[in-house]
């Protein structure tokens, strides 16, 4: 018999972390702390590049559209966690799941091609600063954003496209707390090989030549720092892009950190609880590396309180 395509009433089960009652209480008050802090922290973080000119730009222009991405991403993936939670539900109409899957592809490819654009800036201030405001320019910041939010929708639109086209029967449950791409794939009961090589390509492409791009940078960054004659503007060079480098270096490597022990552990529940390693806690710790780090924004921060 030919399984009927359900994809307009069909409701998914999020499993989330644990089906421990006894849980749900710990991960309530968990989840909920973490997204208050990602929240607020990142709200502070835009609120003090906005009010003090001295922030007003490239660097701290592209830092405050991270923020806000950051906040966005949490947002688009705990308060329906903590909504299941306190209702003891697991359900999600596939309406909802969809529209999770494409904003999380949207928010999560806008992350990583605005640190590229971060990691270029810096390239061009350690490299050419002679040249910087002529090259990074209002004009080419707008353009990179402008981009970055072109290529996020195509990629987003072009993934919930194709899952419209697959059909889902039973067994619904996903063992995740959110609505990730790869798992409701494995859900369907059409063939979805295209759907599978479609992530595999355009992750590769999307994700792989920002990477690079930020490794090249960050080359280029090394290599000039190394010909400077004084030892003070090593230390001005390197102190200007630490930041930057600690936020890349955590959200990228927990990324390939959890697919490659995914591959190694085929543990579905292993998977969910490390997905929150780059789902939840990279959003929540940027704006704490990034006040921690930097003496301007943590007199800022202290002028503004």
């Amino acid at each position: 018999m030919r399984p009927e395509n359900q994809t307009g009433v069909a409701e998914f089960l999020l499993l989330g972390l644990s089906e421990d009652p006894e849980w749900q209480p710990l991960l309530f008050g968990l989840f909920l702390t973490f997204f208050l802090v990602t929240v607020l922290g990142n709200l502070l973080i835009i609120l003090v590049i906005s009010s003090d000119f001295f922030f007003h730009t490239p660097m701290y222009f592209f830092l405050s559209h991270l923020a806000f991405t950051d906040i966005c991403f949490s947002t688009t993936t705990i308060p329906k966690m903590l909504v299941n939670i306190q209702r003891q539900s697991k359900s999600i109409f596939f309406t909802g799941c969809l529209t999770q899957v494409s904003f999380v592809l949207f928010f999560a490819g806008l992350e990583n091609f605005l640190l590229a654009a971060m990691a270029y800036d810096r390239y061009v201030a350690i490299c050419h600063p002679l040249r910087f405001f002529f090259i990074m320019n209002p004009h080419l910041c707008g353009l990179l954003i402008l981009l970055s939010l072109s290529i996020s929708t195509a990629d987003a639109l072009l993934h919930s496209l194709m899952v419209l086209r697959l059909s889902f029967c039973t067994d619904l449950e996903i063992p995740h707390f959110f609505c990730e791409l790869a798992q409701v794939i494995k859900l369907a009961c059409s063939f979805f090989f295209i759907n599978n090589i479609l992530v595999y390509l355009v992750t590769s492409i999307l994700g792989g030549v920002p990477f690079f791009g930020i490794i090249f940078s960050y080359i280029q960054i090394v290599s000039s720092t190394l010909r400077m004659s004084f030892f003070l503007g090593k230390y001005k060079a390197f102190s200007t892009c630490g930041s930057h480098l600690s936020v890349v270096s955590f959200f990228y490597g927990t990324a390939f950190g959890v697919y490659i022990s995914s591959a190694v552990i085929h543990s579905s529940n292993f998977f969910a609880s490390a997905s929150v390693m780059y789902t939840v806690v990279p959003p929540m710790l940027n704006p704490f590396i990034y006040s921690l780090r930097n003496k301007d924004m943590k007199g800022a921060l202290k002028k503004l309180i």
